[in-house]
């Protein structure tokens, strides 16, 4: 696997390394890359999610935390220059095997350090009953992107804030309450932040790629889709109903439906589920003119909509559009 640099130093925008992420995947050959990045103080919500749902954006404007979307599903984190961000490129194109492979082999690198590290879930790394990692990916064609975070150390109370409301009281519990959930490696392993920094790259990698100029110039006209205030906070259609349920192994989810005379004339799925396939075409289109029944609604769906949605059964959405008791299992 090639590491991927920069010819210098400069601490760039978020939405920068995202559009770096993407420049890779579609212009250069190497099977396999793999780069990390620190940001100044800012918050990454996922490609479905609202903004005002997971954001505390008065708290980020009053601290200066910079906010921004990515195109990979999955929740909102917070990032600093006291942590790290992974990114993974690959040509494999099996979702989930490229998912396994890669959190495991993350794992693997912290269990070399003397860290009793494991994959859990759908998407986190563990130190015992603490996440020390979260990560999300997305596709394009011929290539997978695996990207999340790996907790050094941060910024507890900026954390927090940025995504809870902003009661003191709220505030002290909040940060009381996810330290006691999180694993930061400080406490864990000798090293400084650089020096794990170069574990990781010497563990992982072997040669690099060095970006040129004209490759940075690329990145930047990518990077301004990411910066546009339509993909930041998007344009969500008028709704008059709204179906929220948590399923186990999916995550998050939110229906929102405009309908008349019991016929959907809109609809969007918004929460931090991971999306292996085309949702608009596959999911959102035909739902569009159906009725609010099972039978109908099962009919305009594909038969597997796992491979649109990672482990969201058909039965499981219909049953979610309609309200109905989910059997979260």
């Amino acid at each position: 696997m090639k590491y991927v640099d920069l010819p210098d130093g400069k601490v760039r925008r978020l939405s920068f390394y995202l559009a770096m992420e993407e420049y890779v995947a579609r212009h250069m050959d190497e099977s396999d890359c793999f780069f990390m990045w620190q940001v100044d103080p800012s918050v990454i919500f996922g490609r479905n999610q609202l903004i005002e749902n997971e954001v505390n954006v008065d708290f980020c404007r009053r601290r200066g935390i910079k906010m921004y979307r990515r195109k990979s599903g999955g929740g909102c984190v917070y990032a600093d220059m006291k942590n790290i961000m992974f990114s993974y490129i690959t040509a494999e194109d099996n979702v989930g095997f490229t998912f396994n492979r890669y959190i495991n082999m993350v794992a693997l690198v912290l269990c070399r350090l003397g860290v009793a590290a494991r994959a859990n879930g759908r998407n986190d790394i563990m130190i015992g009953d603490r996440k020390v990692s979260g990560n999300a990916f997305y596709k394009l064609p011929g290539r997978s992107i695996v990207h999340g975070t790996m907790l050094y150390d941060t910024d507890m109370e900026n954390m927090v804030g940025s995504i809870t409301p902003t009661d003191a009281k709220l505030l002290s519990k909040g940060v009381q309450s996810v330290r006691q959930r999180i694993a930061l490696l400080k406490d864990y392993i000798d090293k400084d932040i650089e020096e794990f920094k170069a574990f990781v790259r010497a563990s992982l990698c072997t040669g690099e790629v060095t970006l040129t100029a004209g490759d940075i110039a690329a990145i930047e006209i990518i990077e301004r889709g990411y910066l546009t205030d339509e993909f930041i906070y998007g344009r969500n259609p008028r709704y008059t109903v709204t179906r929220r349920s948590r399923i186990e192994g999916v995550g998050e989810m939110e229906v929102r439906m405009e309908l008349k005379n019991g016929i959907i004339k809109a609809v969007n799925i918004m929460g931090d589920y991971f999306q292996t396939g085309d949702i608009d075409t596959m999911i959102i289109a035909p739902l569009i003119g159906k009725r609010l029944a099972a039978a109908e609604l099962t009919a305009a769906l594909p038969e597997r909509t796992e491979d649109v949605v990672m482990n969201l059964s058909r039965d499981k959405l219909v049953k979610l559009i309609l309200n109905e008791e989910l059997l979260l299992i």
